[in-house]
């Protein structure tokens, strides 16, 4: 099996970087043509919580408040189909109609005559907690980009750094761009797995990276190409058998636990996928590209030693 993945993994490493290129195009066009479709979090807007006091379907529910909701809202449970949630976006900058909740408060609805609901909690979101919110996030990834950048250029050499961020930036374009695509909201939680993907993929480059490093030093005089095709061949299935765990749990996290964690759910999923696919195909291909071979690690030795 490994000798196989040795001989014939260049063809998919070059296949998959260019393959990279044409879904970060893709990506970007989604991006800026129709934009993230930005939850509550980061747009400002109500967030209302009631109960009912038997389970029901969410079907009932949305129709119930259909007929007493005027505009957008989206309606989620928490599991146990007797607390839900109702979120509507802040069009008239706070004064969204909450008449449905008063109603519900003073005169519960029933289904059926015999569920009753009754309103919880009311809280307003500001659209200017939200920006900060999104700067915050923002700068938080723009940080650890640097951290790691600095990190890796002082363990590896500094074409492994690089490559290492250019497999990050291509995980959450890709990423991006999905949730630009199909649409779905882009809350907290997805902004979170972004940070969580971040560390996963370079995870993942660090494992191929090092297995490159151990070889060059070893096999000085083997060809690049086939030192990194051979590296990635003897951590395959230790990355199929990380990925595949990982993906099982977050598979678990989407089923189990709703629609509440369904954004952050995708995104993990999709960006344990291309993390695990830009670790073989950008971050360890990358060095062969710009040029890297045995002698700047024995370079990069020496300089170690003296300081």
């Amino acid at each position: 099996m490994m000798n196989f993945l040795s001989k014939n993994i260049s063809y998919y490493r070059y296949s998959g970087l260019v393959l990279s290129l044409i879904f970060i195009v893709f990506s970007m066009y989604a991006f800026l043509a129709k934009g993230l479709n930005l939850g509550v979090d980061f747009t400002g807007g109500f967030i209302t919580e009631f109960s009912t006091s038997q389970a029901v379907t969410q079907s009932k529910v949305q129709l119930l408040l259909e007929k007493n909701i005027h505009g957008q809202f989206k309606l989620t449970s928490t599991g146990d189909l007797s607390n839900w949630s109702v979120r509507q976006p802040d069009v008239n900058d706070g004064s969204t109609s909450q008449s449905w909740l008063d109603a519900l408060s003073q005169e519960p609805y029933f289904l059926n005559n015999q569920i009753v609901i009754n309103a919880l909690d009311s809280d307003y979101l500001g659209s200017q907690v939200g920006k900060e919110l999104i700067e915050q996030g923002g700068l938080a990834m723009l940080t650890a980009l640097i951290i790691i950048m600095l990190y890796l250029s002082a363990r590896f050499e500094w074409r492994f750094a690089v490559g290492a961020i250019l497999a990050l930036i291509h995980d959450i374009i890709l990423v991006l761009g999905l949730f630009a695509w199909t649409g779905l909201e882009f809350n907290l939680t997805v902004l979170a797995s972004l940070l969580a993907i971040i560390g996963y993929s370079l995870n993942d480059s660090i494992i191929v990276s090092d297995r490159i490093r151990e070889l060059m030093k070893e096999k000085s005089k083997m060809d690049l190409n086939k030192i990194i095709n051979l590296a990635i061949a003897s951590t395959f299935s230790r990355t199929l058998i990380t990925s595949g765990t990982t993906l099982a749990t977050i598979i678990c996290i989407w089923w189990l636990a709703g629609s509440p964690l369904e954004g952050f759910s995708v995104a993990l999923f999709s960006g344990v996928l291309v993390g695990t696919f830009s670790s073989i195909c950008i971050s360890a291909t990358f060095p062969e590209v710009s040029g890297l071979d045995a002698r700047h690690y024995e370079i990069k030795d020496s300089l170690d030693k003296e300081f």
